[in-house]
This record gives structure tokens, C-alpha cells and sequence, in this order.
């Protein structure tokens, strides 16, 4: 990996720090604030969709790693792949887009169409027939899947990837925070497997949400939407396909599919709030746990009387990066780690 390159992920991080600050006084300057549901009284201060700036400035990060790439280095031979997965990106961002300003709380994008644009949002992946079509089954061997690979097992990865990132969310600096360190851990796979191209693309990602991070922890100053969230999720699966490192994704978003396994007991209704005290603590909303903030409210009343947004949130990246040593672990061999 040629160091000049870097220089790409040095463009995403200035340009979100540049950009977000102007993006947070327009928002209120205009009255685009959203209410902050985890805090006393949920006060409207909090700027909307700054995911936009993110995903602003990460893909013209990743254009400048193209063109690197293609005028100082003088190699092309995945350009496709990085175009396919940022019309990906692209395409879901404008659906969170149009989900953030019609709002969640008058109902947003209906379920069903959400559904459909991240199935349509696959279609740039399936074109260009992205990843190999073969899968090892324990006490079967390889088993080649053929066309059903690109037509559904792809579609599934990126709706799957996209709708579940976006479950677990609701909490200052929770969706940037998680989408730093499962990117980080994918790009060190995507490096190892010898993807540093999908490496990169990782990093630039990352390279923007670290700015962002900072803005939206607790007390939050911006929040992400669904542009961002939505974005993340495909960002996750585009590289696990494009790297062939499925299993090793799938594990490290274990999180994720026991968010969805609460959220359905919740039959989807449930939000993932919780009931915050003037105290600035927070309860359970619920008598019955719907969701990984839920869940890590209840353990943490074990340990201590007064609960923040802040423990959450720290909880849950304590798990995540958990989760994630736990999956180098298990695929070290093939990793040579």
C-alpha cells in the first residue's frame, strides 16, 4: 500500500471537520433540529441528518483515492468495484435522505419500501457480479451457489446489513461510535486478505465519522439520520462481499442480529430509547427488554443506582469491540494474525 494514498483519508477527515461545524449552525440557523429522546424533556436542539457531511466527505475521499490510483500510480483494476459500491452508497443515502425529512415520528418511508430501495440499492453489486460464488459447508465441503449468489444472497446481504445497522441507533454518539469500530476491524480483515483497496475504502469512512464522533457523543450537537446509518450498513456488507469475508462480517455483527431478535419480540414497534429522569439517568422504558440499549440499561442497574446515555454507549462499544477480537480469533488462520 503506497503511502501516498493516506493522503485520501487525510481529505475525508478535513473535509468533515471543516464542513460540520457549518452544517450544525445552518441546521439551526433554519430550524432543522431534531429532539434529543434520551435526555429530560426531550428538548428540539439537536441538528439534523449531519450524516450528509459524512457522506459528503467520505466520497470525495474515496474519489481522490481514485484518482491517486489512476494518475500517480498508474492502476485501475478495481475502479468498477469502487463505483459499484459507491452507487451502493449513494443510492441508500438519498432513501435515509427522504426517510429523515419526512420523519420518524409521522411514520417516515413505510417498512415495504424501505425494504425495496436496499434490495434496489444491491443491483450496482449484482451487475458487475461482485465476490465468489462459493461457500464451504461443514461436512459437506465447497458448494459453488452459481447465480444464486449475485441474485439473492447479495440482495439479502445488503437490505440485512442496512436495516439492522439502523435498529440499533438512538443514543448520542452511538451509531458513529459502532460504525468506527466495525469498520476499522473490516479494514484490518479487508488488509490481511489481501484487499488493501477495500482497505482504504474503509478508512475513509472511518476517517470521517472520527469528526463526526466527536460532534455527536453526548451532549450531542448533530445527529446522524437514517442517510448515515443506512449508509454504514451498506458500507459493512459492500466490503464483506467485495473481500469475500462474509463469515467473518456475520460474526462480527452478531450485535446486530440479536437487536433484530429483540426488536421482533417488539413485533418493530418498540423504539430503543430509554425513559430518561431529570437526574440526567436513564430507566427502562418498557417492562420487557426490546432492544441492546434496553438490554445494557438492565445489566448496568446491577452495577450502579444511576445509569447515563454515556454508560450505555460505552457499554455497547466494550461488547462490539469484543465481539470483534473474538472474530480475529476464530479466523486467525486464515487472517495470518
Amino acid at each position: 500500500m503506497n503511502s501516498i494514498l493516506f493522503v485520501s483519508l487525510l481529505i475525508s477527515f478535513f473535509l468533515c471537520l471543516y464542513a460540520l461545524p457549518r452544517w450544525i449552525e445552518k441546521c439551526k440557523h433554519i430550524g432543522l433540529l431534531w429532539e434529543d429522546m434520551n435526555k429530560f424533556n426531550h428538548p428540539k436542539t439537536v441538528a439534523a441528518s449531519g450524516g450528509v457531511v459524512v457522506i459528503f466527505a467520505f466520497i470525495l475521499g474515496v474519489l481522490s483515492y481514485i484518482a491517486l490510483r489512476t494518475f500517480i500510480l498508474q492502476i485501475d483494476g478495481v475502479n468498477v468495484k469502487i463505483f459499484a459500491l459507491l452507487n451502493v452508497i449513494l443510492i441508500l443515502g438519498i432513501v435515509g435522505l427522504v426517510d429523515d425529512l419526512m420523519g420518524w415520528k409521522h411514520g417516515g418511508l413505510s417498512t415495504r419500501f424501505r425494504l425495496f430501495f436496499a434490495f434496489v440499492a444491491s443491483i450496482p453489486l449484482v451487475v458487475i457480479d461482485a465476490g465468489i460464488h462459493d461457500i464451504y459447508i461443514p461436512s459437506v465441503g465447497l458448494v459453488e451457489l452459481g447465480i444464486i449468489y449475485p441474485l439473492i444472497i447479495i440482495p439479502l446481504g445488503i437490505a440485512g446489513a442496512t436495516t439492522t445497522y439502523n435498529f440499533l441507533a438512538g443514543f448520542n454518539g452511538l451509531e458513529a461510535g459502532q460504525g468506527i469500530i466495525l469498520l476499522s476491524f473490516l479494514s484490518l480483515v479487508a488488509y490481511k486478505t489481501g484487499n488493501s483497496w477495500l482497505s482504504m475504502i474503509g478508512l475513509c469512512m472511518v476517517s470521517a465519522l472520527i469528526v463526526f464522533y466527536f460532534y455527536n457523543k453526548n451532549p450531542a450537537r448533530v445527529f446522524p439520520g437514517d442517510i448515515l446509518t443506512w449508509s454504514i450498513g451498506a458500507l459493512i456488507a459492500g466490503m464483506a462481499i467485495l473481500g469475500n469475508f462474509e463469515k467473518i462480517a456475520m460474526v462480527m455483527f452478531a450485535l446486530y442480529f440479536l437487536e433484530l431478535c429483540l426488536k421482533l419480540r417488539g413485533s418493530l414497534k418498540k423504539q430503543s430509547f430509554g425513559l430518561p429522569q431529570s437526574d440526567g439517568s436513564l430507566e427502562l422504558p418498557y417492562e420487557k427488554i426490546y432492544g441492546v440499549t434496553h438490554l445494557s440499561i438492565f445489566i448496568l442497574k446491577k452495577f450502579k443506582d444511576k445509569v447515563t446515555e454515556t454508560d450505555v454507549v460505552h457499554f455497547i462499544f466494550i461488547i462490539q469491540i469484543c465481539i470483534c477480537l473474538f472474530a480475529l480469533l476464530v479466523f486467525r488462520g486464515g487472517l495470518g494474525i
